[in-house]
């Protein structure tokens, strides 16, 4: 792609110059210094993080929904945190979605030749029936992914709010959004290679759109996952501990009050704290919006 060359994430780190003779442990000293850049560029970007995640809070207030897109490294991060939603906040698959291109093949195999036509991301965005209701998160580490930006175009043109996440200054992916988050890592350990910091950025900032939402529409009581699925024998034994710290109870009883709440830790914390009966505490869940904080707090 012309003037590649010339992008942050593709220039030569001066840290790393040389790390092909180094030992093992001297190239990992240089790889962790370099992450610990990571953090401080996200940090930097907050403010623009918290404006994306009242875009998505209006949005699922809503009826919408919110959608990643992006090829390579940056599309399997959207998928990735995409798909762990439901069994963490316990929301319907179709709330949050990855879009990758070349498709579910290509999480597994990489397959990014698609990513260079932008008419495929404006495709693969309406085939999942996005609307103006939704929005719509681009990411690509270099900010000029043809693929992120046809979908990006798309959803503009059809009155979505639209974000970027990409790591170069003033890339064509922020200036086409409406919210641009750029945290600048900086150059790679190996040069161009943005599954490593750029991606980790990408990560983190992905992790707090999503969190951050979630906790603002009340799926987190305190600090705990209240909205947790009781799927599996692990997932069983944290929501039992949930259960026993929120309603101050013993681990045993709380595993009575979760049977008896139908598996619904947030049924189950207020059944436990107000000695409501299930019923009764589902109602007063319902009028608060989910939140066990507006039940308990009122």
């Amino acid at each position: 792609m012309p003037g590649l060359e010339k992008l942050l994430t593709e220039q030569q780190n001066p840290a790393s110059a040389g790390i092909d003779t180094l030992p093992a442990e001297e190239v990992l000293r240089i790889v962790n210094a370099e992450d610990h850049k990571v953090a401080d560029a996200v940090g930097r970007e907050i403010p623009a993080i918290a404006r994306a995640v009242d875009a998505v809070v209006e949005a699922f207030q809503r009826g919408g929904r919110l959608f990643y897109i992006g090829a390579g490294t940056s599309g399997r991060l959207g998928v990735l945190d995409a798909s762990e939603c439901p069994p963490t906040f316990s929301v319907p698959p179709e709330m949050v979605q990855g879009i990758i291109a070349g498709g579910p093949a290509a999480l597994s195999r990489a397959t990014e030749t698609t990513e260079d036509d932008p008419a495929i991301g404006a495709r693969d965005l309406t085939e999942r029936g996005f609307t103006a209701r939704d929005v719509l998160v681009g990411i690509a580490a270099s900010g000029r992914t043809p693929y992120v930006l046809g979908a990006v175009a798309e959803a503009k043109r059809l009155g979505a709010v639209t974000v970027g996440i990409s790591c170069t200054p003033d890339s064509e992916l922020a200036r086409a959004a409406a919210i641009a988050i750029t945290p600048l890592v900086g150059p790679e350990v190996i040069a161009g290679s943005t599954r490593m910091k750029a991606g980790t950025a990408q990560k983190l900032v992905l992790n707090m759109l999503t969190t951050g939402a979630f906790i603002r529409l009340g799926y987190v009581y305190g600090n705990l996952m209240v909205n947790v699925q009781p799927k599996n024998a692990k997932l069983a034994d944290r929501a039992r501990r949930i259960v026993a710290q929120a309603a101050g109870v013993t681990y045993e009883r709380a595993g009575e009050l979760l049977e008896a709440a139908g598996n619904s830790v947030r049924v189950a914390i207020l059944m436990g704290k107000t000695g409501a009966a299930r019923v009764e505490a589902e109602r007063r869940l319902a009028a608060a919006g989910g939140s066990v904080s507006r039940v308990l707090n009122g």
